[in-house]
């Protein structure tokens, strides 16, 4: 393996991951991000024989300023400084890249790929920026070695150094060599990401975790997900159904084994109330609920006891922040989690129509717990009457046939209850479900449902029974929220995605025991999770979100509380050990004590130090080092005749260049036609084969070589020669 390629190839791969890794991490636009992963294609194309042409040294020098002043000006046009900062960390990367000429420039490039993880690091990054990581452990103690090899033969060739036979370092050839880097360098260098590994680790769990990336920046998540607004346009929505990103996770307690691949569980988070033809709104405002600290419970009819079934649930950043309820839930449980040390506090609040929201910019979503209690209990919200006319509404426009339809399905059952039931059969049985309904862009789009396409999306189903119910003086709301998820067999929870928003009906029923009550008159194939469970990518897809769930929690969650509950759990473990052992008492007590073994263990430290340093002072150096190795005396009689040669070169203005290798020198002068170019191929060659072919040069040959040189020395080139001669 050449010297030169592999030290390319693991600074490019070091440059790369560095990149990726603040790309990832960023809140940079789609945009943005696709013209940086092409700019760094490119700047890792570029030739290195390119790299010292003019246009390419003018952009070294251009194109920095440029950037500067770039990103100076939207800097000041109102951009985020952090986003302004990170796109020009990675766009000067990519100029250094394409436009690099030796050692120095790869230092360069290493030290900017450190300062991007650095920034990845802060930005709090995810399981890609985890690979990055992993990644650039592996690579950097290879690419830092290569380089400082590299900046070493560079250096002492700028110096004039000579190698062990007088010649000067020829650092064409080195970089060319086969035999500066070998797999046994390779290996070693990347298994030196080991240690490197375990003492980073060491520092992560030890060192105080006070949410320093949060605290410095108090960054908004870039990536949050649009899965819910303040209003529903039945013209607009039904296309997230295709959308596969993870909203949240969810695991229910005390699920039977093996577990369903697919479990439909309505988690609801908004509803609307008001509806003008085409879009349904909210006619209320917010009420504060309160400010919990982590591990407090909030009830939202009373305090959970143990008759309840406990749903554990990860949300994603979604906007808006609404927090997920199962059917049924009687109280809401945060569980411990990272937040902003400066900045809002994490809290609750409790919206209309029984929503809840959590605000505070230091949250990365949320986690909780919500406690559901069983069917037999009654949970009854009373309906204010000054409330109910909200529930009735309908628009002035609304045709009269949508109010005849619902009598004709309906009239015929003796209670409310029933009544609802027979439109949502009617709903789920008669009618297809489809995405992309032909009513959308109708002015009367249920209408348009009803009677004449009889095909849409979850939207227009929960639209027109809601309006039925109101024709029929049964109090209704429009509900969203996620309908179900899909099993993940590596993190064990159930996967919600986007995809699976879905949208039901809840209708006041004036009965002591009902109340609200949901009904989803969708049919079965729009109302369950439509993603597949089975097939390779479902396999990779499925790992790759385990491992993401993984690094979030225990990772970019693993906060101070964390830090605090892990010592005190070992703590408890080693006097638990103790006990055993029967170490607590008598002398034993005092010698395994915590303290006292922490002191041993600093005090042989400080000894095996003291012990190393003394085994390394410049006297045991001095009285133990090896003598030097000496050089083969035919090796140095080459050498000193191949110097006399050099300089009878200088003397004719023909001198060899320290880049230039000799053979290649001598038939260069013989491809210009030089007076004496047979002369100096011919000695050149005689060099060549008693330095590296083993052939002696005895005293005849010594003085025949030395008596061309002088020949060489002595020769005058005639006038017309002179002129043509380069």
């Amino acid at each position: 393996m050449r010297f030169g390629l592999v030290h390319r190839i693991m600074t490019d791969a070091l440059a790369a991951l560095g990149v990726l890794a603040v790309v990832n991490t960023a809140s940079m636009s789609p945009w943005t991000t696709g013209l940086v992963i092409a700019g760094l294609a490119l700047a890792l194309a570029v030739p290195e024989s390119w790299q010292s042409r003019p246009a390419l040294r003018h952009l070294a020098t251009i194109g920095p300023l440029t950037l500067f002043a770039v990103q100076g000006v939207r800097l000041l046009a109102g951009r985020p400084a952090l986003d302004v900062a990170v796109e020009f960390a990675a766009i000067l990367q990519i100029i250094r890249l394409a436009t690099r000429r030796g050692a120095a420039h790869d230092q360069q490039i290493i030290v900017l790929a450190l300062l991007h993880f650095v920034a990845g690091t802060v930005l709090g990054g995810g399981i890609s920026y985890g690979l990055c990581f992993i990644g650039f452990l592996i690579v950097a103690p290879g690419a830092l070695v290569l380089s400082h090899l590299r900046r070493e033969v560079e250096g002492n060739y700028r110096q004039g150094a000579r190698d062990r036979t007088g010649l000067p370092v020829d650092v064409p050839r080195i970089l060319r060599s086969r035999r500066v880097v070998g797999r046994g360098f390779l290996a070693t260098t990347c298994l030196l990401s080991v240690p490197i590994f375990l003492f980073t680790a060491a520092l992560f769990i030890l060192f105080p975790r006070v949410g320093l990336s949060l605290l410095l920046l108090n960054h908004r998540n870039g990536d949050r997900m649009i899965g819910f607004s303040d209003r529903v346009d039945l013209g607009e929505v039904g296309a997230i159904r295709d959308v596969p990103a993870l909203a949240l996770r969810f695991d229910v307690e005390d699920l039977p084994e093996p577990r369903p691949q697919k479990l439909t569980l309505r988690l609801r988070g908004t509803a609307f109330d008001k509806y003008d033809g085409r879009r349904w709104e909210r006619t209320q405002s917010k009420t504060h609920l309160g400010g919990p600290k982590s591990n407090d419970v909030l009830a939202i009819s009373r305090q959970p006891d143990g008759r309840d079934r406990k749903v554990s649930i990860e949300l994603e950043p979604i906007e808006p922040t609404v927090v997920f309820l199962p059917p049924r839930t009687v109280a809401l449980q945060l569980r411990t989690q990272q937040q902003a040390i400066v900045g809002e506090s994490l809290e609750l609040a409790k919206g209309p129509e029984g929503e809840v929201r959590y605000s505070g910019e230091g949250a990365h979503g949320l986690r909780y717990d919500a406690f559901v209690t069983t069917d037999r209990e009654p949970i009854v919200e009373a309906l204010p009457p000054a409330d109910r006319p909200r529930y009735l509404e309908l628009p002035p426009d609304t045709p009269a046939r949508i109010a005849d339809l619902a009598h004709e399905w309906a009239d015929g059952q003796p209670t409310a209850y029933l009544k609802a039931k027979a439109i949502e059969e009617h709903l789920k049985h008669d009618f297809k479900y489809q995405l992309g309904s032909p009513s959308g862009g109708k002015p009367q789009p249920v209408d348009h449902f009803l009677f004449e396409s009889k095909k849409g999306h979850c939207e227009f189903f929960s639209t027109a029974m809601a309006i039925m119910l109101r024709e029929l003086g049964i109090p209704s709301r429009n509900v969203t929220g996620f309908v179900g998820g899909t099993y993940n067999r590596f993190g064990r929870y159930y996967a919600v995605r986007q995809g699976d928003a879905h949208s039901w009906v809840e209708a006041y029923l004036d009965d002591p025991v009902h109340g609200w009550v949901t009904f989803d008159p969708t049919p079965t194939s729009g109302a369950q999770p439509l993603q597949d469970t089975t097939g390779a990518w479902v396999y990779v897809r499925d790992l790759l979100e385990a491992l993401s769930q993984r690094w979030n929690r225990y990772v970019i969650g693993y906060d101070l509380k964390t830090q605090v509950r892990i010592f005190e759990d070992l703590s408890k473990r080693y006097e638990r050990l103790r006990a055993d052992t029967g170490a607590n008492r008598g002398v034993a007590e005092k010698v395994t004590r915590p303290s006292v073994l922490a002191g041993v263990l600093l005090v042989a430290a400080l000894g095996g130090y003291v012990i190393w340093r003394r085994r390394r002072s410049p006297k045991a150096a001095s009285t133990g080092a090896p003598p030097s190795p000496r050089v083969d005396p035919k090796l140095e009689l080459a050498t000193a005749l191949y110097r006399t040669l050099e300089l009878a070169l200088a003397t004719q203005g023909v001198p060899r260049p320290p880049s230039l290798p000799p053979l290649r020198h001598a038939e260069e002068l013989a491809g210009r036609q030089h007076p004496l170019a047979d002369t100096i191929l011919a000695l050149t060659n005689r060099y060549l084969e008693a330095r590296f072919g083993g052939v002696q040069i005895d005293e005849d040959e010594q003085r025949d070589f030395e008596r061309r040189v002088k020949e060489i020395r002595s020769y005058r080139v005639a006038p017309a020669a002179a002129d043509s001669a380069p």
